[in-house]
């Protein structure tokens, strides 16, 4: 299983980006995908995710009405629109997928398989 993410960069404040995750080896049509975030010296935190089956999402409180977060089926793939970007969303951002199903989406513990991450960067 591979998830390929693409997408990240520099932007000024109140631009935006689109992440996208790529999954091959696997469909995860029937569980999820989610993307978190890390910057140095801080744990990895929850972004967003989606329960496939259902096109639930879920959201961080801090993107909430910022960010969206999509699907394409055909592809395999999840999109994660991000507008209005404030410097503190700079990170390196991580899709993550799991090996079956989740109970608890915010939680890194639940995802087996991660991308490589790409690095946002957000100026002031």
């Amino acid at each position: 299983v591979q998830l390929q993410a693409s997408g990240g960069g520099l932007v000024q404040a109140g631009g935006s980006l689109r992440l996208s995750c790529a999954a091959s080896g696997r469909s995860f049509s029937r569980y999820g995908m989610a993307w978190f975030r890390q910057v140095p010296g801080k744990e990895r935190e929850f972004v967003a995710g989606i329960r496939w089956s259902a096109g639930i999402t879920y959201y961080t409180d801090s993107v909430k009405g910022r960010f969206t977060l999509s699907r394409d089926n055909a592809r395999n793939t999840v999109y994660l629109q991000m507008n209005s970007l404030k410097p503190e969303d700079t990170a390196v951002y991580y899709c993550a997928a799991p090996s079956g199903l989740v109970t608890d989406y915010h939680s890194r513990w639940e995802y087996d398989f991660w991308g490589q991450g790409t690095l946002v960067t957000v100026s002031s």
